[in-house]
């Protein structure tokens, strides 16, 4: 039989032998776990570095402003009394292609109706539009019929020098024609302002603000200086009818008021549409 330091030192070595192969089972674990981590970490890092580069960590930008369409210059109205203030249009959000219908009522026939082309000039668009909006031409006078062979309305001052207090810059001015050998425009040239054509005019020139021509008669001259907004598409006979009306002097010396009034009972302007500005009919 074992003697009793025998089953001792067995009991000793067999309780050894259970403490080493849980240490190692715990140290095992403990690798396990810390490779676990790391792979974790690993991870962590290659997500946050791709979202890094990526930008995801990049502050928010700031909605970007609407940027203006139109820059609409004051004018003092106090120094001008011939101005009439209606407050200016808006600078952004208008439209900038397709067309809006303008439809003339006056005392001497059938409406004019015009397309005014929002394309070239979008901000003589947004300016008839508005003052249409406010009733700024109802109830005015056409107060000339130019030498150049066009109506001229929109003041309703009556004096050239009228309109709101704000004014706006040139847009579609045509191009001079371009001469031929003989120093004059080529004739197969088309006009600079064909007959039915919607201008701008300025005072000064190139201040536009609400007042305009529609020419009975082509006009071309060797600087165009106004800019086109639109063409008739209807009424062009009242306007060539108004056209070989007898003038008068308007007071300063020029023979261009009309003997007869011809008065603007009412100016619209229709909502936009994407259809091409019309070419200009008579009728």
């Amino acid at each position: 039989m074992a003697s009793s330091r025998d089953r001792q030192r067995k009991l000793a070595r067999a309780k050894l032998d259970r403490q080493l192969a849980r240490r190692a089972a715990a140290a095992k674990r403990r690798r396990q776990i810390q490779a676990g981590i790391g792979a974790a970490v690993v991870l962590a890092l290659i997500v946050l570095g791709s979202a890094w580069g990526l930008g995801a960590f990049d502050s928010k930008p700031e909605p970007k402003a609407a940027e203006d369409v139109c820059l609409w210059t004051p004018q003092d109205a106090s120094a001008n009394t011939n101005l009439k203030d209606v407050g200016t249009p808006p600078t952004t959000g208008l439209p900038t292609s397709g067309t809006r219908t303008m439809t003339v009522t006056t005392n001497q026939g059938a409406p004019i109706t015009a397309e005014l082309d929002l394309t070239s000039a979008p901000c003589a668009g947004a300016s008839i539009s508005y003052l249409a909006g406010k009733s700024f031409y109802d109830n005015t006078k056409c107060h000339e019929i130019t030498a150049e062979g066009a109506l001229r309305c929109g003041d309703p001052s009556g004096t050239g020098f009228g309109g709101p207090a704000y004014t706006f810059a040139n847009e579609d001015v045509p191009a001079a024609p371009q001469a031929s050998p003989s120093a004059s425009p080529a004739p197969e040239q088309p006009p600079a302002y064909p007959k039915g054509t919607v201008a701008m005019i300025g005072s000064p020139p190139g201040a536009n603000g609400s007042q305009f021509l529609i020419f009975f008669k082509d006009f071309n001259p060797e600087t165009p200086a106004y800019s086109i907004v639109g063409k008739v598409t209807g009424g062009l006979d009242v306007v060539e009818k108004v056209g070989a009306l007898e003038t008068v002097d308007n007071g300063n010396g020029a023979k261009v008021k009309p003997k007869t009034d011809v008065v603007i009972q009412s100016l619209t302007v229709g909502e936009p549409n994407a259809a091409p500005a019309a070419s200009s009919s008579a009728g």
